[in-house]
């Protein structure tokens, strides 16, 4: 069973950081491809940060690459999504999502996860 949860998620001033965490109380996050998206008021869903569940890999949107870091502790069955040097577009309710592969990294399609947490709100605002 999956049962995602997020966690994490406030307000924040522009350049501060935030860390979400996306946790599960049933089978391991090892077993799936975790992907992180958000959405913004008006805007499509966007994919922010995946993670492979074959090799580890990891994969950025360009908006975020160098500020954002995506990781796994297996331990705590837990990802996080260490988000620094917040923008106020950086402003969103931010979902996780397991799966079963990343077909096509950071391109893979949201309709290809099959399990999504509830989300949790990023503001980033001064």
């Amino acid at each position: 069973q999956v049962h995602l949860v997020e966690s994490g998620g406030g307000l924040v001033q522009p350049g501060g950081s935030l860390r979400l965490s996306c946790t599960n109380s049933g089978f391991s996050l090892d077993r799936y491809a975790i992907g992180w998206f958000r959405q913004a008021p008006g805007r499509e869903r966007e994919a922010v940060s995946c993670i492979s569940n074959s090799d580890g890999s990891t994969h950025y949107a360009d908006s975020v690459k160098g500020r954002f870091t995506i990781s796994r502790d297996s331990a705590k069955n837990t990802v996080y999504l260490q988000m620094n040097s917040l923008k106020p577009e950086d402003t969103a309710v931010y979902y996780c999502a397991a799966g079963g592969t990343l077909r096509l990294g950071i391109l893979t399609p949201a309709y290809e996860y099959d399990y999504w947490g509830q989300g949790t709100q990023v503001t980033v605002s001064s």
